[in-house]
């Protein structure tokens, strides 16, 4: 039927299968109800393109879907990978910072969010290798700071102190290493780097290791 074969190229563009397979299951019976209350193997569809979700990175994985150790795609559900369009992380975290990591299917939403002209605040939770000398705030927050091998100078960043080896950085840019390469050029050593906040979001109480799906309300937040 017309109908089977069009719910099979939706369902093999979630990730469900390819179209021969998502057109047996349906044949077998594993695909149920109708409009908007059609469940796979008793559970509800994943959403359609326009995706975004949260995760809470765990320290030593790798946002790659191809490289070496541990990936952060292997915390997802495998049919993630199988998504039509595909499914990209917004951004990246290094494998040795943890936190909220923003991953999404609609292209436009990704590259608006990463353009360096969104200045979208990211905050970090940074402990350090030696005590604060109490320079670095009014350093990071006067525009005039050139990291190593560059000639632009970044953007004002604020820098909130937590504790003698402990800070809070929120920047508008996303350079590469950047949080790491401010403190080393403030005479210091990133020990632990955490990303606690993406524009109006925050991870809650969302364990590490984890993910959960974004509401409309919090995506219209995101790209106002």
């Amino acid at each position: 039927m017309k109908a089977d074969r069009q719910l099979a190229k939706y369902l093999a563009g979630l990730g469900y299968g390819s179209r021969k397979e998502v057109e047996a299951a349906i044949r077998r019976g594993r695909v149920t109800g109708e409009g908007d209350d059609l469940r796979f193997d008793g559970e509800p569809l994943d959403p359609p393109p326009g995706m975004v979700l949260m995760m809470n990175k765990p320290a030593g994985f790798t946002c790659s879907r191809s490289d070496q150790g541990r990936l952060v795609y292997e915390l997802l559900p495998p049919r993630f990978l199988k998504r039509d369009p595909a499914l990209s992380s917004i951004g990246r975290l290094d494998a040795d910072t943890s936190g909220l990591l923003l991953f999404t299917d609609d292209g436009k939403l990704l590259h608006r969010l990463i353009s360096p002209k969104s200045e979208i605040e990211k905050t970090y939770e940074a402990t350090l290798a030696r005590p604060l000398e109490g320079h670095e705030a009014e350093l990071f927050a006067s525009g005039t700071l050139v990291l190593r091998g560059e000639d632009k100078p970044l953007l004002p960043a604020r820098l909130d102190v937590t504790g003698e080896r402990t800070a809070r950085l929120t920047i508008t840019e996303g350079r590469y290493h950047q949080v790491r390469r401010m403190f080393a050029a403030a005479g210091n050593h990133v020990e632990t780097l955490h990303r606690a906040r993406f524009g109006p979001l925050g991870l809650g109480d969302l364990a590490e290791g984890t993910w959960r799906l974004l509401s409309a309300s919090e995506i219209a937040a995101l790209a106002p």
